[in-house]
């Protein structure tokens, strides 16, 4: 792809429609990036490790996300509560203020040109967690993004999708919205068992396969799985490492977080 096509933000849906239908590897499309507030419409406790809010209002009006993997950052107030917003530009990018406000990415779970659901694993530590589950309705919330993602397109063979519970949104997304043809094999690594409740959408050939913390890439190595086959994998990022010699125009690896660090991110 050339640098005009990496700097192009038009028609985005368009162009990742066409790429999965047709396209071949991996291909980076940006979108215009916003930034909106949105208003919490409800939360809802998938599991009791990950809670699901659900954001509308006029701020999500031309909102762009058209991939499994896209992600917005959510903007926080400094510690003394002054939120510093980024402004867009006449290059449908962001300006942000200096030094950087706390943010932190999350993938779109879904949008359904009204509502958008992001989905937070629940601990007791860090920035996003116990704001979202401190989150009511009518409470607003700033949002920028998505850049635009990583699309991979829907005629490999076969798809594997590893993952912790920071992918399981992604890997749903793309439950939902792939042709129901395609098979695919999910490999979920959880730290609970009932983490295993997670709604996945029932496809007549995908096998969802849940295993503990720390089996991930030995798991997915022993799949006995057809050339070509397309690897999404997302997660901690050291527990990725054994996967990525995989064929770089068959892959998407992601590490979403790395033990030890408070705002890894590899997007």
């Amino acid at each position: 792809m050339s640098r005009d096509d990496l700097q192009n933000r038009d028609n985005p849906r368009e162009r990742v429609e066409a790429h999965h239908q047709a396209g071949e590897g991996v291909t980076r499309i940006p979108y215009p990036i916003g930034i909106r507030t949105a208003v919490v419409a409800r939360t809802t406790y998938l599991t009791a490790h990950m809670v699901r809010v659900t954001l509308t209002g006029e701020g999500l009006a031309g909102f762009h996300s058209y991939h499994c993997d896209d992600h917005v950052k959510i903007v926080f107030p400094d510690p003394d509560g002054t939120l510093r917003l980024p402004v867009p530009n006449d290059r449908q990018l962001l300006d942000w203020p200096r030094p950087f406000p706390p943010t932190r990415s999350y993938t779109v779970r879904r949008y359904d040109g009204t509502h958008l659901d992001l989905d937070f694993v629940v601990h007791n530590s860090g920035l996003a967690s116990p704001w979202a589950e401190a989150l009511r309705p009518g409470d607003k919330v700033a949002i920028a993004g998505p850049p635009g993602g990583r699309a991979f397109p829907y005629t490999h063979p076969h798809y594997v999708f590893a993952v912790d519970p920071t992918g399981l949104p992604a890997a749903a997304r793309w439950l939902d919205e792939a042709p129901s043809h395609l098979s695919a094999d999910v490999v979920v690594e959880i730290d609970h068992p009932d983490e295993s409740a997670y709604p996945l959408a029932t496809r007549a050939n995908t096998k969802v396969h849940w295993i503990p913390r720390g089996a991930l890439a030995t798991h997915v190595l022993s799949l006995a799985v057809p050339p070509r086959t397309f690897l999404f994998a997302a997660g901690e990022a050291d527990a990725l490492r054994p996967l990525r010699p995989w064929p770089k125009a068959d892959t998407v690896i992601r590490g979403y977080w790395k033990r030890g660090e408070a705002d890894h991110e590899d997007h």
